[in-house]
């Protein structure tokens, strides 16, 4: 059975960096992309950061500049690095894997349970 179990997430104060961790297990043939989503207290979730399996990486707008994403391909993990925090990053964070478990098999949609993140003004 596959799983996303991501950690990482806690309490810190505006404009610290934290990093939060996304590690996939089961048994998985290939990850094509890991992504980063969000979910504030009454908003929708929303994309942040997705990184493809030739390591190429894109963000969403409002945090451009202040996250990168990267992944240990071996470990099958992917990382949020959150530097210059803001109170509006406050959010539950999930991780998401698009991947095969088998050479034929379709893509499928994984989401890790998420991590909450709370930061403080």
């Amino acid at each position: 059975q596959v799983q996303l179990v991501e950690s990482g997430g806690g309490l810190v104060q505006a404009g610290e960096s934290l990093r939060l961790s996304c590690a996939a297990s089961g048994s998985i043939y290939r990850i094509n992309a890991m992504a980063w989503y969000r979910q504030a207290p009454g908003k929708q979730r929303e994309w942040v950061a997705v990184i493809i399996s030739d390591g190429s990486t894109n963000y969403a707008a409002s945090v451009k500049g202040r996250f990168t994403i990267s992944r240990d391909n071996a470990k099958k993990t992917v990382y949020l690095q959150m530097s210059s925090l803001k109170p509006e990053d406050t959010a539950v964070y999930y991780c998401h894997a698009d991947m095969k478990l088998s050479y034929s098999s379709p893509d499928y949609n994984y989401w890790g349970q998420g991590t909450q993140f709370t930061v403080s003004s």
